[in-house]
């Protein structure tokens, strides 16, 4: 087994043993935290995901930035692993999708179209002291950070976690991209390049 893989184990294990009242907790103040991050109060336009199980909550952070008035993009999840993006239009417009997922059902806006977006908030499991995030392993968030990449985009990337998915070291391969900030129950970081030597 790989490193990333025994890590994601290992994580997958430990957000199984929360309660719902820990997810609940958990996503309440994270969301009034992500909020206030100069990040996303500039931003016009956010890429985010709907929460689903027991990752970080985006569900009241999701309806706070639409209340703002911010264009909320969400991943819709196509047959090649790919993202293509719709407009979150409120909870009631959500619908099941593959493995478990919620995602809109408006108009597909297409896989560049998260090239518009002033901030990234990317699911993931762990970030490390450099910024260096370590997702699930289907690939579709690198593909969007490439595509981000190779168009030129450089929108904030923002990722939420529970405290102790903040770790010293997660394994990286060349394709992997450092994030911006990490949101956590316990407060906001910031990573600047000096993180990454």
């Amino acid at each position: 087994m790989s490193r990333k893989a025994a890590l994601r184990r290992e994580l997958l294990a430990a957000r199984r043993l929360l309660t719902s009242e820990d997810v609940q907790k958990a996503a309440a103040v994270l969301s009034l935290a992500a909020a206030d991050l100069p990040e996303l109060t500039g931003a016009r336009t956010v890429a985010a995901y709907v929460s689903v199980g027991r990752e970080p909550g985006t569900h009241a952070l999701l309806d706070a930035l639409r209340a703002r008035g911010v264009r909320v993009l969400l991943p819709v999840l196509m047959a090649d692993n790919d993202l293509d993006w719709a407009v979150f239009e409120g909870a009631e417009h959500l619908v099941p999708a593959g493995r478990g997922l919620l995602e809109p059902d408006g108009v597909r806006l297409g896989p560049r179209a998260v090239l518009d977006a002033d901030a990234v908030l990317l699911p993931g499991l762990a970030v490390d002291e450099r910024g260096m995030r370590l997702g699930r392993g289907g690939g579709s968030y690198d593909r969007v950070l490439a595509r981000l990449s190779s168009a030129g985009a450089h929108p904030a990337l923002v990722v939420l976690l529970y405290d102790d998915e903040v770790v010293a070291r997660v394994p990286e391969e060349p394709h992997d991209h450092p994030v911006d900030a990490v949101v956590t129950p316990a407060g906001a970081r910031r990573f600047t390049p000096r993180d990454r030597t």
